[in-house]
């Protein structure tokens, strides 16, 4: 697999953090490293086409990043169940032997669970459940609250620009709240260090730095395109189109009510989430330029929030992750299912 980093498409490496390790993503392959009890890093390989190569009209601007969101929340959501796997794995000594000697005992995968077409269709129907909760839980605490907040306090509901601002306030902060309520979390803190160590990683390769500790250590824990900096432009470009939308609606209904701004809101989010994806992929293109690093400001300032400074163990773990997805170090097994465990000094 190529290795180099290639500045017209700065977008191909990225990842997130996971429970005691990172996940990567590159162009053909997803790679999560998870640190075990006993020091090992346990990593697992899988081949990723995304759903824009297989169908190319959805590469189209706008529809390829709503899309492309989606199937990121589902792999994001699969690779914290296979960390969470790890960590009880090494909870109860027995399935920690079999996990980290490769496919495990015959009829096992990686993960020490039984496989089988009516295992695989349990997990598919759990993960598709948890994604659905997900998404409603975000639509309801980011989108309907502020407007039900919104239209409860204020006086503005003809008022498009000041209502969508007032809402937009109220969005960013119950964001900062929660963001700053969690981070008292102990093991929510230790996420964030490994979160700080994927930047540095992705900062290592993106630079052409050696993918090693002392020079990914040198790096820093702040990138321009994270997904925090993501949320912040969701915001901002919710704002200027729901502002829009309000006034058309006005002018159409003479008067907005909450039910129609939430009927007319809500299913517009990938629309908001598709605008907002191509300003990322705008910055990050010209993110040494005056113009992109003002853009990108906002983000790196909340991610003092959302990361903190990795160890250099942690470090391993973000490295192996991304050397794997790059294809520079091959685990003795691959799979979506399949667990190889790497010895680190």
């Amino acid at each position: 697999m190529e290795s180099r980093f290639d500045a017209n498409n700065p977008m191909q490496v990225g990842g997130q953090a996971v429970i005691e390790g990172v996940m990567m993503r590159a162009p053909g392959m997803i790679a999560t490293a998870v640190r075990r009890s006993d020091g090992t890093i346990a990593v697992r390989t899988e081949a990723h086409r995304s759903l824009a190569q297989r169908y190319p009209l959805l590469k189209l601007p706008v529809l390829r990043g709503a899309i492309g969101l989606v199937e990121m929340l589902f792999i994001g959501i699969r690779t914290l169940n296979y960390s969470a796997e790890i960590a009880m794995q090494d909870l109860r000594p027995g399935d920690a032997a079999a996990g980290s000697n490769g496919s495990g005992s015959k009829g096992k995968n990686g993960t020490g669970n039984a496989t089988g077409p009516g295992k695989r269709l349990n997990e598919n129907l759990r993960l598709g459940l948890t994604v659905a909760f997900s998404l409603l839980a975000g639509v309801a605490l980011f989108f309907a609250t502020p407007l039900l907040v919104t239209t409860t306090l204020f006086n503005v509901d003809q008022d498009p620009m000041r209502f969508n601002i007032l809402a937009g306030g109220i969005r960013l902060a119950l964001l900062l709240g929660y963001l700053s309520l969690i981070s008292l979390i102990k093991d929510v803190r230790r996420l964030f260090e490994y979160h700080g160590a994927e930047h540095k990683a992705v900062f290592a390769f993106e630079s052409g730095a050696e993918l090693d500790v002392s020079s990914a250590a040198r790096q820093s824990r702040f990138h321009p395109r994270c997904g925090t900096s993501f949320l912040l432009i969701v915001m901002l470009v919710a704002i200027l189109l729901f502002g829009l939308l309000d006034a058309l609606l006005i002018r159409w209904f003479g008067a907005l009510t909450l039910p129609l701004r939430l009927a007319t809101h809500l299913p517009l989010i990938p629309l908001v989430g598709g605008i907002s994806y191509e300003f990322i992929r705008i910055s990050a293109r010209h993110s040494n330029s005056f113009a992109g690093r003002l853009l990108a400001a906002p983000g790196l300032w909340l991610q003092k929030i959302t990361t903190r400074e990795p160890d250099e163990k942690e470090l391993e773990v973000a490295l192996a992750a991304i050397r794997a997805a790059l294809g520079i170090d091959k685990p003795a097994t691959t799979g979506t299912l399949t667990v190889a465990s790497i010895g680190v000094n």
